[in-house]
């Protein structure tokens, strides 16, 4: 399972109606999580290392557009505080 990771453009943030999604926030930590569902997010702000089961490593931060695939293991390690909107499914 992969962690996509790019930097979208503001007609690709509009057209998925990022703005209009839930804001999650979360100081400096380290957590693991499991994805029931897909999660796609944007980074307003924050610096964050995913690692998964497998012991692969997915750096990212502001102005990044993340998508973690369902069912995915994996470990947050938040650099600096995140702040996202996001959107399941």
């Amino acid at each position: 399972m992969k962690i996509s990771v790019k930097t979208p453009s503001k007609a690709e943030l509009d057209a998925l109606g990022v703005r209009s999604w839930p804001v999650w926030e979360k100081e400096v930590s380290t957590f693991p999580w499991v994805y029931d569902l897909s999660e796609t997010c944007y980074l307003l702000a924050g610096r964050v290392t995913v690692t998964t089961a497998d012991g692969s490593d997915t750096s990212f931060g502001e102005g990044d557009l993340v998508v973690f695939p369902e069912g995915m293991s994996c470990t947050w390690n938040i650099h600096s505080p995140v702040r996202k909107h996001y959107s399941f499914g």
